[in-house]
């Protein structure tokens, strides 16, 4: 295996929408082979990333499915064929996810590590304390899901 990123998206001005950055900065030590990077709101930053090449991906980022705030899901991506993005830098995540995929550039092993908001409205630095205190077991996901497929025998 050549690489394994874990990606961290999200605006840390609008509130909880700074997980993925908060996730990716708490992350600590990595093992061999395993990347980390802040890509901002999931545009070219992070296409540009999967187009260097990686053979798994943790994407890190807020949600809203409906849930308490703080609660974590890990999700496995289902990413279709791309459709047309008139302006990349209003490109969300799914949708990078999508061209990448299309360009031959998303690798096998996709997992999203979202987290249920409280709120991403205000023009505010900061989490509310629910998604703060889930950051922790976040980055212990995290570790997990990478070390699971550092443990993977390699593909051909």
């Amino acid at each position: 295996m050549s690489r394994l990123l874990i990606a961290g998206v999200g605006n840390v001005l609008r509130g909880d929408d700074g997980f993925g950055p908060a996730v990716i900065d708490a992350l600590g030590t990595l093992p061999d082979g395993v990347e980390s990077c802040e890509t901002g709101t999931g545009g070219v930053a992070l296409l540009q990333e999967l187009l260097a090449g990686c053979d798994g991906l943790v994407l890190v980022d807020a949600v809203d499915r409906g849930a308490e705030p703080g609660r974590l899901f890990e999700l496995h991506a289902d990413v279709g064929e791309a459709v047309h993005v008139a302006d990349m830098h209003l490109a969300n995540p799914d949708r990078v996810l999508s061209i990448a995929k299309t360009m031959g550039a998303l690798p096998d092993r996709v997992r999203i590590l979202g987290c249920q908001v409280l709120d991403v409205e205000p023009m505010d630095q900061g989490l509310s304390p629910a998604v703060a205190a889930a950051v922790p077991e976040a980055v212990a996901m995290a570790h997990r899901i990478v070390a699971a497929w550092l443990e993977e025998p390699a593909r051909v």
